[in-house]
C-alpha cells in the first residue's frame, strides 16, 4: 500500500504509482485530468524490492538498474518475510524479478 508523501504525491501520477487500476481511461465517461493522463507517457514505475543480503532498505537510497537509476521511496524490515523490503520508483523498462543493486552507505 502506498504511503502518501512518501511513495506518491501530487507530482506523481497514478500511472507511475502502481494505481493505474483506479483510473478508467477506457470508458467513455469523462473526468477531470483524463486527457492529461491519456497523454502521459510514464517513464517510471513503483516496484517492490526484496533485499537478499543483510541490512535494511530505507527511503532515498539509490537503486541501480540496467535501464537507469531509481530511488527507494520507502523501506523497512519485514518480520513476516524475514528480510528487508521496499518500494522503489524505477525506470519503466525494469522487469519484475530483475536483479538490481542498491547503494547503502556508499556501497552496493
Amino acid at each position: 500500500m502506498n504511503l502518501y508523501g512518501q511513495d506518491m504525491d501530487e507530482k506523481v501520477s497514478p500511472l507511475e504509482s502502481g494505481l493505474a487500476w483506479t483510473v478508467d481511461l477506457a470508458s467513455a465517461r469523462d473526468f477531470v485530468g483524463k486527457a492529461a493522463l491519456r497523454a502521459l507517457q510514464p517513464v517510471r514505475q513503483l516496484t517492490g524490492l526484496l533485499l537478499l543480503d543483510a541490512g535494511v532498505l530505507r527511503a532515498h537510497q539509490k537503486v541501480l538498474t540496467p535501464h537507469g537509476d531509481g530511488e527507494i521511496t520507502s523501506g523497512t524490515f519485514s518480520p513476516t518475510v524475514g528480510k528487508s523490503i521496499a518500494l522503489a520508483r524505477l525506470p519503466r523498462q525494469a522487469a519484475a524479478g530483475e536483479t538490481v543493486e542498491v547503494e547503502v552507505r556508499g556501497r552496493r
